[in-house]
C-alpha cells in the first residue's frame, strides 16, 4: 500500500513538472515595434524563438495576441514582415482563431512548424496597449484607463502616485508627467473601476510591469478619477554660474534634456510665471545676454505666450512652428525678487498715464496682471476683437479713429508681431460688457494699449457694433484647398496676412494625424505625392515639420523657420484624411438643408442677405423675381417664422463670392429654397448689388435701415400677424362686402321682377293697340314722305320712348333685367298683319296716356306722336326702382325693344 502511494506521488510530481515545463516552454513577445505592444509576433517553443506566417492572418488573430500580452485591443494585423524579417523557425501557419482563445498557439493551424512560407511573410500586430489617457487634449493628457478583457476600465485616484504617472507618460511616449489631478468626476461608463492599486517605483518601462495589489474588499477608495497631464516641457530652472538660483538664464527640461530658451518673444508675463513656479517671488526684470555660456546646446526656439496667471510655464500656450533660429547670445533671462511673499503692485487706473512712455525690457515691472489684454473670437490668440480686463470686467475698444498704428501696439503687447489689419465695425462680432476706451490715438511706441491717448476709461459715444479688432502677423490658420472634396487637398497655412503652402518633407504619420485631427477630419491621413502640379504663385511657408505625441496642434510642432520659398512648387503637400467626403456641407459634420442657408448683415439670425452653400462655398441669391413667396420659403427653412419683407438691391449690403441662384420662383410651400424653380446653379446675369434679402418674423429685435426697393411695404407691419395673414383678412372683408351688395341687388331685382311680371302683358297689349290705331290713320302719310324714312326703313318703323333727360341721347336709357323685347321677333313690324287687342285699364294709366299733350315724352319725328315714358306708369303701381322702356335701333336690319334696369 505504501509502495503504491509512493508511486502515485512520483507520478503526480512528474505530471506537474511536465505541465509547468510545458507552460514555461511557450512564451510570446512582439519584436522591433518600438514598444511592448507592437511588433513582429514571436513565439518561444522548444527553446527557440520563431515567427508566425501571415497566411490568413487577420484582426481576430491579432486580437488574441494583444489580449495574451495584456496590450488591450488589436488595432492592426500586419503581414509581409512589416516590422522586419525574423529569424529561426516559422512555428505556425494558417492560424485561424475564433477570438476566444487564451493563447495564440491554441488557435487552429497547420501545426507546429508546418508551413509553406519564408520570413518575408512574418506576421505583426499593433495593439492599443494596456493603458491610455482619454478626455484630455490629445493622447498625452486625460483620465487613466487600463484594458481589462474587452473593455477600458477607469483607474481611481486612491493611492495613485506621481511616480505611477511618470511611468504612464514614459510608456506612451509623452515625455514626463507635469501634473496629477485628483477629484475629477469619472467619464461616462458602466460604473466599474479598476480593482487594483498600482505601486510603481518610477523605474518601470511600462505600467504592466508595476507591482499591483488588490484593493481591500475588491473596491478601491477614491475621490474621483486619476487624471494625468504629460508634456515634452518639464522642469524649469534659472542658471547662474552653473548653479540654480532665483536669477539667471532660463533653462527647461525638454523631452529629457535641458535646453536654454530663446529671448525672442520672452515677456514679463512669462518671467512672472517662472519666478512664481520656482518660489522666487515675482519677476523684476528680463535682461538680455548677461548669462551667456559658450558652447552650450542649441537654444530652444519655441515661444511661450503666458498671460502671467499660469502656475507653470508649460501651462502657457506655445508656438514652435516656423520659429526663427536663435543665436547663442539671445537667451532668455529673468531676475526674480527672491521674496516669496512679495506681490506685484496693482495697476494705476488713472487716465493720466503718459502715452509713449515705453519701459525698457530691463526695467522693473510696474503693474500686476490685474489688467490684461486679449483678442477674442478670431480663431487664434493673434486675431480677434480687442478686449481689456479692467476693474474686474472684460470690455472692448471703440473703433473711432482706430487704425494700424493702434493695432500695432496691441499686436506687440501680445507678442503677435506686427498688425496686418485694423478691423472696425465689430468684424469679429459684437462684444459685451463695458466699452473701456474710445478715440485712441497711439504713437505706436506705447508698451500697453491703455497707455495710448484716449477719452479716458469708460468714456465713449459708441455701441458694441463699433468694437475694434486686429489681425496680427503671427496669426495662424490652417485649411485644405480642393475643388470638390472636404478633408482632402493642398495643405495651406495663413501667416503674415497671406495663405501659403506647406512643404511635404518629411511629414510623418504623426504629423498627418495632428493635421487631420486639428481640421476635424479624422485621426489619420496620407500624403499623396502623385497629384498633378498646382498652377499659380503663392508662398511656400514652412518645411521640415516634425510633430511629437505631446503636440496638440500643428502650431506646437517644431519646423524650419518661416520662408517665402521653403521648397519647390513640386513639393507642396497634398493630404487625404480619413474623414474625406464630397463638398456638400459648410461644417465638418453631415448637414441639413437648414445649415446650407444663412442670413447675413441683418443684425439677427432671422434677417439679412440670403446666402446659400453650394460646391464648397457660400454665395448669394439674385433678386430677379424675388418676392414674398421666395422669402417665405427662406424663413420657414431657417425656422424663423413667416416672411415680413422680401428685400432687393442688396438691402443688407452686397455679398461676395459666387451668385449661386437667379430667377428663383417659389410657390411659398417648398421645403427648401432649392426645391423652387430657378436658373441652373451659378448661371446669372446679376451683380452683388442685386443680392436678395429677407426679414422674417422670428427675430425682429435689431434690424438695420432698409436700402433699395422692396416688394412690399418698407417697414414691417407691427403686431403678431404676418403680412400674408393681414392681406387675407382684408381680402376676406372685401369679399364679404361684395356678397352683401350682390345679395341686396338680387333681392331688389326679384321684387322688381314680381311687380313687372303682372304689368308686362297688359302693358304690351295696350301699347301695341294704341300704336296700331295710330299707324292705321297715318300709314299712308308716313310712307309717302321720304323725309321721315331712312333708306332701308321703308317697311320698318322706329319706336322711341323718349330722349335722355340730360343729353337727349335716345340710346342712353337702359332696360330692366329680363325685359328684352324684340319687336322683329314678335312680328310687330308688319302693322297690317298685327292684331288689334283691346287696351286694358291699368292702375295709374289714364285715357290720355298716349296723348301728345302729356309732358315728359319725346316727340317722334316719324310719327309726330308724343309717347309718355313708361317710368311714370310703373311708379304708380310699384314704389321701388324705376325701369323705363327703351325702344332703340341697334342695327339697321331690325328694331329692338329693351327694358333695362337703371
Amino acid at each position: 500500500m505504501t509502495m503504491n502511494m509512493h508511486g502515485f506521488l512520483q507520478g503526480l510530481v512528474f505530471l506537474l513538472f511536465s505541465v509547468l515545463s510545458s507552460a514555461q516552454d511557450e512564451q510570446l513577445r512582439l519584436a522591433d515595434g518600438g514598444g511592448r505592444c507592437a511588433g513582429r509576433v514571436e513565439i518561444l517553443h522548444q527553446g527557440s524563438w520563431g515567427t508566425i506566417c501571415d497566411d490568413f492572418w487577420e484582426l481576430i488573430d491579432a486580437h488574441v495576441v494583444c489580449r495574451q500580452m495584456g496590450c488591450g485591443q488589436a488595432l492592426d494585423a500586419l503581414g509581409f514582415a512589416r516590422f522586419g524579417a525574423g529569424s529561426g523557425p516559422i512555428w505556425l501557419d494558417d492560424v485561424n482563431c475564433t477570438g476566444t482563445e487564451s493563447h495564440v498557439w491554441r488557435c487552429p493551424s497547420k501545426g507546429w512548424e508546418k508551413h509553406n512560407c519564408d520570413h518575408t511573410e512574418d506576421a505583426g500586430v499593433i495593439c492599443s496597449g494596456f493603458v491610455h489617457l482619454v478626455g484630455g487634449h490629445g493622447p498625452c493628457s486625460g483620465q487613466v484607463e487600463v484594458h481589462s478583457e474587452e473593455d477600458w476600465t477607469p483607474v481611481s485616484d486612491g493611492n495613485f502616485t506621481f511616480l505611477t504617472a511618470q511611468v504612464i507618460c514614459a510608456e506612451l511616449g509623452c515625455g514626463k508627467a507635469v501634473s496629477l489631478i485628483e477629484h475629477v468626476p469619472f467619464r461616462e461608463s458602466d460604473g466599474q473601476i479598476w480593482a487594483e492599486e498600482f505601486r510603481c517605483t518610477g523605474e518601470e518601462s511600462e505600467l504592466w510591469s508595476c507591482p499591483r495589489v488588490p484593493c481591500p474588499g475588491g473596491t478601491c477608495r477614491h475621490s474621483g478619477a486619476a487624471q494625468v497631464v504629460c508634456s515634452a516641457y518639464t522642469e524649469v530652472r534659472l542658471m547662474k554660474n552653473d548653479t540654480s538660483q532665483c536669477e539667471g538664464r532660463v533653462e527647461m527640461n525638454i523631452s529629457g534634456g535641458w535646453r536654454a530658451l530663446c529671448a525672442s518673444h520672452w515677456t514679463m508675463a512669462n518671467a512672472h510665471v517662472v519666478c512664481r513656479q520656482l518660489g522666487c517671488g515675482v519677476a523684476t526684470s528680463i535682461p538680455r545676454g548677461p548669462y551667456f555660456v559658450e558652447g552650450s546646446d542649441p537654444i530652444w526656439k519655441a515661444r511661450f505666450h503666458c498671460s502671467g496667471a499660469e502656475s507653470f510655464l508649460w501651462n502657457c500656450p506655445v508656438t514652435a512652428l516656423g520659429a526663427p533660429d536663435c543665436a547663442h547670445g539671445n537667451t532668455a533671462s529673468v531676475i526674480c525678487s527672491g521674496n516669496q511673499t512679495q506681490v506685484l503692485p496693482q495697476c494705476n487706473d488713472s487716465v493720466s498715464e503718459p502715452g509713449g512712455s515705453a519701459a525698457s525690457e530691463g526695467s522693473p515691472a510696474n503693474c500686476s496682471d490685474s489688467r490684461r489684454l486679449r483678442l477674442a473670437d478670431g480663431g487664434g490668440r493673434c486675431a480677434g476683437r480687442v478686449e481689456i480686463l479692467h476693474q474686474g470686467s472684460w470690455g472692448t475698444i471703440c473703433d473711432d479713429g482706430w487704425d494700424l498704428t493702434d493695432a500695432h501696439v496691441v499686436c506687440r503687447q501680445l507678442g503677435c508681431g506686427q498688425a496686418v489689419d485694423a478691423s472696425p465695425l465689430a468684424r469679429f462680432g459684437a462684444g459685451s460688457g463695458p466699452i473701456w476706451l474710445d478715440e485712441l490715438n497711439c504713437t505706436g511706441k506705447e508698451p500697453h494699449v491703455w497707455r495710448c491717448p484716449s477719452r479716458g476709461w469708460g468714456r465713449h459715444d459708441c455701441r458694441h457694433k463699433e468694437d475694434a479688432g486686429v489681425v496680427c502677423s503671427e496669426f495662424l490658420a490652417l485649411r485644405m484647398v480642393s475643388e470638390d472634396q472636404e478633408c482632402a487637398g493642398w495643405l495651406e497655412v495663413f501667416y503674415n496676412g497671406t495663405w501659403g503652402s506647406v512643404c511635404r518633407s518629411p511629414m510623418e504619420e504623426l504629423t498627418l494625424s495632428i493635421v487631420c485631427s486639428q481640421l476635424g477630419c479624422g485621426d489619420s491621413g496620407t500624403l499623396n505625392p502623385s497629384v498633378a502640379f498646382r498652377e499659380g504663385s503663392r508662398p511656400r511657408w514652412v518645411d521640415l515639420i516634425q510633430c511629437r505625441r505631446t503636440d496638440t496642434s500643428l502650431w506646437e510642432c517644431p519646423s524650419d523657420p518661416w520662408k517665402y520659398d521653403s521648397c519647390s512648387p513640386k513639393e507642396e503637400a497634398y493630404i487625404s484624411c480619413t474623414g474625406i467626403r464630397p463638398k456638400s456641407c459648410p461644417t465638418a459634420a453631415p448637414c441639413t438643408d437648414k445649415e446650407k442657408l444663412r442670413l447675413r448683415g441683418g443684425g439677427t439670425q432671422c434677417s439679412g442677405r440670403v446666402e446659400v452653400w453650394h460646391s464648397g462655398s457660400w454665395g448669394t441669391v439674385c433678386d430677379d423675381s424675388w418676392s414674398l413667396a421666395e422669402a417665405e420659403v427662406v424663413c420657414q427653412q431657417l425656422g424663423c417664422g413667416h416672411a415680413l419683407e422680401a428685400l432687393q438691391d442688396a438691402a443688407f449690403g452686397p455679398g461676395n463670392g459666387s451668385i449661386w441662384l437667379d430667377e428663383v420662383q417659389c410657390r411659398g410651400r417648398e421645403p427648401s429654397l432649392w426645391a423652387c424653380a430657378a436658373e441652373p446653379w451659378g448661371q446669372n446675369d446679376c451683380k452683388h448689388e442685386e443680392d436678395a434679402g429677407v426679414r422674417c418674423s422670428g427675430d425682429r429685435t435689431t434690424v438695420p435701415p432698409t436700402r433699395g426697393r422692396t416688394s412690399t411695404a418698407s417697414s414691417p407691419i407691427p403686431g403678431i400677424f404676418s403680412l400674408p395673414g393681414i392681406l387675407c383678412v382684408i381680402l376676406g372683408a372685401l369679399l364679404f362686402l361684395v356678397l352683401i351688395i350682390l345679395g341686396i341687388q338680387l333681392h331688389r331685382g326679384r321684387a322688381e321682377h314680381q311687380a313687372l311680371s303682372a304689368f308686362k302683358d297688359a302693358f304690351d297689349e295696350a301699347l301695341y293697340q294704341e300704336i296700331d290705331d295710330l299707324v292705321k290713320s297715318e300709314k299712308v302719310d308716313l310712307l309717302d314722305n321720304p323725309d321721315n324714312l331712312s333708306d332701308d326703313s321703308a317697311t320698318k318703323l322706329q319706336y322711341y320712348t323718349g330722349d335722355d333727360e340730360e343729353n337727349g341721347d335716345p340710346e342712353s336709357a337702359s332696360e330692366p333685367p329680363g325685359q328684352h323685347v324684340d319687336a322683329t321677333g314678335n312680328g310687330y313690324d308688319d302693322v297690317d298683319e298685327s292684331p288689334v287687342p283691346v287696351t286694358p285699364s291699368l292702375p295709374g294709366m289714364n285715357e290720355n296716356y298716349f296723348s301728345p299733350e302729356d309732358g315728359g315724352g319725346a316727340n317722334s319725328s316719324q310719327t309726330g306722336i308724343s309717347l309718355q315714358s313708361p317710368r311714370e306708369a310703373v311708379n304708380s303701381s310699384m314704389k321701388e326702382k324705376e325701369s323705363p322702356l327703351v325702344l332703340r335701333q341697334d342695327e339697321p336690319e331690325y328694331d329692338d325693344v329693351e327694358l333695362s334696369t337703371m
